[in-house]
């Protein structure tokens, strides 16, 4: 997906999405859980803190 594509999936605009992704403004918690969501993996893998993609369902 581009910038634009998941700036639409996450309601925002790709000016701000590129902001994310270049650490310039930090990505809010609900932009998290959709992103983990839509890529089924855990908020820990998106952040760095797990290479583990794996959720943990109970």
């Amino acid at each position: 997906m581009n910038q634009t594509q998941v700036a639409e999936l996450l309601h925002t605009s790709q000016t701000v999405y590129s902001r994310y992704e270049r650490g310039f403004q930090t990505i809010p918690v609900e932009h998290l859980l959709i992103l983990a969501d839509f890529y089924n993996v855990s908020v820990d893998y998106i952040l760095g803190r797990t290479n583990n993609k794996e959720l943990n369902k109970k």
